[in-house]
C-alpha cells in the first residue's frame, strides 16, 4: 500500500529545481563508475541494510495484527536479502542504481507486500505512552532556564537525546530490544560540542531576534524524539508567536510518527483548554507530509503541506533519515535547520566525525 496523495515538490526548494536539489546526501556512484558494477559505497549500504534485517524480522514476526506473521516475517527476510544480493550483482535491477531512498523504498515494498503495515506499532505505542508521562517534567525543566541562550541549547539537546529512539539502527534497535533508554540520561550523555556540523551559535542569535513568522518542522521518530524533543522546541516557537507546521509521515515506516499518530499524541497532550502545558496550540497544524519512507524526497510532498509551507520563513528538517541521509546539503528560499544524530558508522565517516555525533546544520537566507 502507497501513499494515495497527489505528491508535488515542496515550494521552499529554489527553482529550478532539477539543477539545485538532490535529495541524497552521500554520492554512491559518480558518472565515471561502471553502471553494471556495484561501487564500494554501494556495497557498503546495501551491506547496511542487509545488517539490519535480523531486527526487523523480529518485530515483524511479533506482529499479532498480522496472521502467520513468523511466516511472512521469513517471507520478507528472504525475499528483501535476495533484492540486496541482486543490487550487488547488477546495481541496475530493481530500479537502480541503489541509493539511500530506493534501499528503504524496497524495504517497505516487501513488507506491504508480504502483508505488514506497521510491524513497529507496539513499541511506539509503548514508547508514546513512556513519553508522555514524562513531558510536563521536561516541560517544567526547560521554563525553569531563565537564560533565553541557555534554554535554546537545552531545548536542542534534548531533540537530540530523543532522537536517539532510532528502531532503524540494527545497534540501537537491540538497546531498545534489552534495556531501554532514559530520555535524561541520554540529554546528559550527548557528544559535547563542538558537534561534527555546529551552527547552534549563529541559530541562537537569530533566534533572539524573533524573526520567523511561521517554521515548517519535518518531524522523525515517535516515543522521546516528537514528545520530548520536537514538541518542548515547537512550543517555545509558539511561546514567541511563530506558526508551526508538524510535518509527518502519509504512512507507517519504521518507527517513524505518523501524521495520524501525532494529532491523537497532541491530543493526549492538551488540556481542557486546549494548551499545550499553558501555551495555545490555536498557531499549531500538523500537515501529512505524503511520505511513507524514513528519508524523503522533498520533490514528493504532499499538497496539503505545499499549501501550508509556501509562506514559511524557517525549515527544520529533523532526524538522521529527513536531515542527514537526505536534504543535508539542500538549499531552500528560506532559513533552514537540519538536526539529526549520527546513528550508522558510515554517516560518520563521511562526515569526519564520530558515531553519535550531532549535526546541526543552520542556513540563513539573507535579505
Amino acid at each position: 500500500m502507497e501513499s494515495a496523495c497527489e505528491l508535488v515538490e515542496f515550494p521552499q526548494l529554489p527553482t529550478p529545481i532539477e539543477t539545485n536539489y538532490r535529495a541524497c546526501t552521500i554520492p554512491y556512484r559518480f558518472p565515471s563508475d561502471n553502471p553494471k558494477k556495484a561501487t564500494p559505497t554501494e556495497i557498503a549500504w546495501i551491506n547496511l541494510f542487509l545488517n539490519s534485517i535480523p531486527s526487523f524480522r523480529k518485530r515483524a514476526e511479533s506482529d499479532d495484527s498480522v496472521t502467520d506473521a513468523p511466516l511472512r516475517a521469513d517471507k520478507f527476510a528472504q525475499r528483501y536479502a535476495g533484492i540486496l544480493e541482486d543490487l550487488k550483482k547488477d546495481p541496475e535491477s530493481h530500479g537502480g542504481p541503489p541509493d539511500c531512498i530506493l534501499l528503504c523504498r524496497l524495504r517497505e515494498q516487501v513488507l506491504r507486500e508480504v502483508g505488514f503495515r506497521d510491524i513497529f506499532k507496539r513499541v511506539k505505542d509503548e514508547e508514546n505512552a513512556k513519553a508522555i508521562s514524562l513531558f510536563e517534567h521536561v516541560i517544567r525543566l526547560n521554563d525553569a532556564i531563565e537564560d533565553e541562550a541557555m534554554r535554546v541549547e537545552n531545548l536542542v539537546k534534548g531533540i537530540f537525546a530523543g532522537n536517539i529512539f532510532d528502531l532503524g539502527s540494527a545497534q540501537l534497535a537491540e538497546v531498545f530490544s534489552n534495556d531501554g533508554m532514559s530520555f535524561l540520561a541520554s540529554c546528559q550523555n550527548l557528544v559535547p560540542r563542538p558537534w561534527v556540523i555546529d551552527d547552534l551559535d549563529a541559530f541562537i542569535l537569530k533566534w533572539s531576534k524573533k524573526c520567523w513568522k511561521k517554521a515548517v518542522i519535518f518531524v522523525d521518530n515517535s516515543g522521546a524524539d516528537i514528545i520530548l524533543g520536537v514538541l518542548p522546541f515547537a512550543r517555545e516557537l509558539l511561546l514567541r508567536g511563530t506558526q508551526v507546521v508538524l510535518a509527518a509521515n502519509d504512512l507507517p515506516s519504521i518507527n517513524d510518527v505518523t501524521h495520524t499518530e501525532l494529532i491523537d499524541i497532541i491530543s493526549k497532550l492538551k488540556d481542557e483548554h486546549e494548551k499545550l502545558a499553558g501555551v495555545d496550540t490555536s498557531n499549531l497544524f500538523i500537515a501529512n507530509s505524503g511520505n511513507d519512507l524514513p528519508v524523503i524526497d522533498l520533490t514528493r510532498i504532499s499538497q496539503e503541506l505545499a499549501y501550508l509551507a509556501s509562506n514559511a520563513d524557517i525549515v527544520i528538517l529533523e532526524g538522521m533519515g529527513r536531515g542527514i541521509e537526505t536534504n543535508l546539503y539542500a538549499q531552500f528560499k528560506c532559513d533552514s535547520l537540519k538536526i539529526g544524530m549520527v546513528k550508522h558508522p558510515e554517516v560518520a565517516q563521511f562526515l569526519g566525525g564520530r558515531l553519535y555525533d550531532c549535526v546541526f546544520k543552520y542556513n540563513e537566507v539573507l535579505g
